[in-house]
């Protein structure tokens, strides 16, 4: 049967600042770092194996992806990226810390921005230091400069149809490095959650997802690798 492993990339620099990252390209902290290569021992010494991996276009999962591949004698596997398995963007929220937009704005502006279904935090600033229209990850794409979670499962779930599910169907053990909001995106499809549930779903960094599923790619199981 076709397996399924969603992971969320180890800590960031700035999931350590408490800081709104969304497609900014940051790094992992030396925590995530360790928690990378701990998620692919897990995985090994669980007896989990992969046939294809995929990925978005930021550091911070494609680290997360290759140590986990290294500590599992992997690396040699093929991986797709893709921008459309990018974090959500969090427009005007970039690089800004949670806590003091909390005091400057109030925490209950802020859990809409932030938990909403489909209301988008403000849009990126024209001017923004945070704009990526020069970055070449992105030439000839209609950047976003906001997205709620209804709009990063717009552009998540054909990506998974697209590309994903062939593997799959294929009987192939996949894993998908990638964040947060696009992991809801997967979860909220594979688990069929409420709108209103899913913005409540917390994913930690560095924990593998198994989704164990049947032959029309629904599940049978659902479990975290550290629990079997």
């Amino acid at each position: 049967m076709p397996t399924l492993i969603l992971l969320r990339h180890g800590q960031s620099q700035w999931n350590l600042e408490n800081r709104f990252t969304g497609w900014w390209d940051v790094d992992l902290t030396d925590t995530g770092v360790a928690e990378a290569r701990a998620a692919g021992r897990l995985l090994a010494d669980k007896g989990h194996d992969i046939d294809r991996c995929f990925t978005s276009v930021l550091t911070r999962a494609n680290r997360t992806l290759n140590l986990v591949l290294e500590e599992m004698k992997r690396l040699w596997l093929p991986v797709e990226k893709s921008w459309l398995l990018n974090e959500r963007h969090y427009g005007g929220l970039t690089g800004l810390n949670k806590q003091e937009t909390i005091d400057k704005v109030g925490a209950e502006q802020v859990k809409i921005w932030r938990r909403s279904f489909d209301i988008p935090p403000p849009p990126l600033d024209a001017d923004s230091p945070y704009q990526l229209a020069g970055d070449r990850r992105y030439a000839g794409i209609a950047i976003p400069q906001t997205e709620s979670l209804k709009d990063t499962i717009a552009r998540v779930l054909p990506y998974y149809e697209a590309a994903i599910v062939p593997a799959l169907k294929a009987g192939e053990r996949v894993i998908v490095a990638a964040h947060g909001n696009s992991l809801r995106a997967l979860e909220k499809h594979l688990s069929a959650i409420p709108d209103d549930e899913i913005v409540e779903l917390e994913i930690p960094t560095g924990q593998p997802i198994v989704y164990e599923l049947d032959d029309a790619l629904k599940p049978t199981a659902r479990y975290y690798a550290s629990e079997r």
